[in-house]
């Protein structure tokens, strides 16, 4: 039961932080749709960082374009950053170079991709490519050089997004310097996601920039629902496989008293003979029942947390990323809940254990000595 709450805790957070470390936690767009620019200075991202629950905020602006190498080509969303923006969670999955210093005044091309695209383009770090984008009325040529190369293993991701300076995406789709396509913002408690994100709205409502547009905010389950709506399916499993194990121990712990009554059977007819009660009897059974539960629980404690703490620092157990988006097994211990399924499990246990302690009402002493 440990390993199995670890292992989704651990899965389900894994997950989570790649989506969040692509879309942020909350997402700040131009209310008419995602491909119009809204407005935003420092005083803005001053603003959304003073919402109550929101810990840091930055600006993005996307556009489309081709990467052409000499024999390859593929489409590609290049995502603009600038310097106030958090680049933590790239720098953490970058597998080859380095992450350049991001920029809205001025550029240098410099390009961070995947590794499936690198793959795809048959491309490395340093290597220099073409990018095509096309407008209204022209296509336009950018040379890029390749800074870093990513891998999350998130495939909605690593074969579409590119990382380059703001400067570039805003002046690709014609826009000025406070032009974005929108602003992302990083919350301080994951759990307090919907209240923050209405707090963000109420601090949207009823203002516009300086165009005139008015913003709209979503949090990040909104924008990917299904990827979300898959994490919560996974605790529908968890209670089964609790429930199931916890049946299991119910079941094995009856027959183990059961057998141990049956055995003295005798002891209990002399019990009852020197003047004990079925209470005090049955207290006795219960209490050796529960001795041994425990003794089975604290040494299922110590392998479950072991072999937890063992996959955190070695993991030694892989799994195909291309699958399961992560290269090894994630597992995250959280004490309450370790403390919550032990609780749980011993009442249970404890409760089951009174069906088989029935049967010391229905022993009588004389039968149990004479039978003996």
């Amino acid at each position: 039961m440990i390993i199995t709450v670890s292992v989704v805790l651990g899965f389900k957070h894994a997950i989570r932080e790649k989506v969040a470390g692509f879309g942020s936690h909350i997402q700040v767009y131009n209310v008419q749709a995602t491909g119009y620019p809204i407005c935003i200075n420092d005083s803005t991202l001053a603003a959304y960082e003073a919402v109550e629950g929101v810990r840091h905020a930055e600006r993005f602006a996307m556009t489309q374009g081709i990467l052409k190498t000499d024999e390859d080509f593929l489409g590609v969303m290049l995502k603009g950053i600038g310097q106030e923006y958090d680049t933590t969670f790239i720098s953490e999955n970058l597998v080859e170079g380095s992450l350049p210093q991001f920029s809205d005044k001025k550029t240098k091309y410099p390009l961070v991709i995947s590794k499936s695209i690198a793959k795809k383009l048959r491309v490395k770090t340093g290597d220099k490519l073409f990018a095509y984008f096309i407008g209204q009325d022209d296509v336009r040529a950018r040379r890029f050089t390749i800074c870093g190369i990513y891998q999350t293993n998130m495939k909605r991701f690593d074969d579409q997004i590119c990382l380059t300076d703001l400067y570039v995406t805003q002046r690709l789709n014609g826009w000025d310097s406070l032009q974005c396509s929108g602003a992302e913002l990083l919350v301080n408690d994951f759990e307090q996601l919907k209240p923050t994100n209405m707090n963000v709205l109420r601090e949207l409502k009823g203002q516009t920039d300086r165009d005139g547009n008015t913003s709209v905010s979503y949090s990040i389950t909104e924008v990917y629902p299904q990827v979300f709506s898959w994490l919560e399916l996974l605790d529908v499993n968890v209670w089964i496989i609790l429930g199931l194990m916890v049946s299991l121990a119910g079941f094995t712990m009856i027959s183990g008293l059961l057998i141990i009554i049956l055995e003295r059977t005798q002891m209990i007819g002399i019990l009852k003979a020197l003047g004990a009660g079925n209470g005090s009897i049955i207290s006795t059974f219960m209490y050796y029942g529960i001795m041994i539960t425990g003794r089975g629980m604290l040494w299922g404690n110590v392998l479950g947390i072991g072999l937890v703490l063992l996959q955190q620092y070695t993991g030694i157990i892989t799994l195909d990323a291309q699958t399961y988006y992560v290269s090894e097994a994630p597992m995250e211990l959280n004490p309450l809940l370790i403390l919550l399924i032990n609780l749980q499990t011993i009442m249970s246990c404890a409760v089951v254990l009174l069906l088989p302690c029935i049967l010391i009402l229905f022993i009588h002493p004389a039968r149990s000595m004479h039978y003996e």
